[in-house]
């Protein structure tokens, strides 16, 4: 009887914090895997414990549904330990500050907009990006992503806006990628871009993105044939970090399986 009434409280704070988590995120639209998974995980959560006795005697008095209920706990744990290593493996495995080399190219990865400016994700990776581009006058920066679901001008327009207001890096510098809706389009949509700057994906070319998402982005600018690469990561913001982090699980397992890597 203790040891029940301590999991009630624990999924009942589990679940509130995760669906609160989410709710908040989605009314500020932010609206994808990570954020509507933990608002379902935490109404389920939240539900299991208020219900925890009426559920746990119906599953035991049904005995093959009782197997499959205990075999899709089974399932949950076995996926929330893979995350729990994905999250390490990110948390230890992202690049840290560096001192750039010379590039030829530097490719800013799209990371959504807001009414018409850069979210505070994207907002960070230019942030990242203007320093080096400016020390590298001579680089250019090809600033990348299409239009957003209700918006009306294109990621990379934003993002120049941006870097030129806050940043005065010249227009000439900056070279817009505005048609590529994915990390992979990103990357594969630049390639005619450099190549009309005599530039080719065989030359040292820095990319710039979220910390979480530098692995996944160079496997597939890898995969694509660029060989010369260097990977710069801008923090992102601790308020949006493991949703995040969990949309990301899903994207590494997603390009998996689509062989994008």
């Amino acid at each position: 009887m203790q040891l029940s009434s301590w999991l009630r409280i624990f999924f009942a704070v589990i679940g509130f914090v995760l669906f609160l988590d989410g709710a908040i995120l989605i009314a500020l639209k932010k609206i994808h895997i990570g954020t509507v998974l933990p608002l379902l995980l935490g109404l389920f959560f939240c539900s299991y414990s208020i219900f925890y006795y009426h559920i746990e005697r119906f599953f035991f008095y049904h005995f093959r549904l009782h197997s499959i209920w205990r075999f899709g706990w089974l399932c949950f744990w076995v996926w929330f330990i893979s995350l729990g290593y994905f999250f390490h493996y990110l948390a230890n495995n992202t690049p840290k500050l560096q001192d750039t080399p010379p590039v030829a190219a530097i490719i800013v990865l799209g990371s959504g907009i807001e009414n018409g400016q850069p979210s505070a994700t994207l907002a960070k990776r230019l942030d990242r990006a203007a320093p080096l581009a400016l020390a590298q006058p001579n680089a250019k920066l090809i600033l990348t992503g299409g239009i957003d679901f209700g918006e009306t001008e294109s990621e990379a327009l934003v993002m120049s806006r941006y870097m030129q207001q806050n940043y005065q890096i010249p227009a000439s510098q900056i070279i817009l990628e505005d048609q590529s809706t994915s990390t992979e389009l990103n990357l594969k949509n630049s390639q005619p871009l450099l190549q009309a700057q005599q530039i080719t994906i065989q030359q040292p070319i820095a990319i710039v993105t979220s910390d979480f998402h530098t692995l996944r982005a160079a496997a597939i600018a890898e995969r694509q044939g660029y060989t010369q690469l260097t990977m710069l990561g801008s923090t992102t913001p601790l308020a949006t970090r493991y949703n995040a982090w969990l949309r990301e699980y899903f994207a590494y397992v997603s390009g998996w399986l689509l062989d994008e890597y």
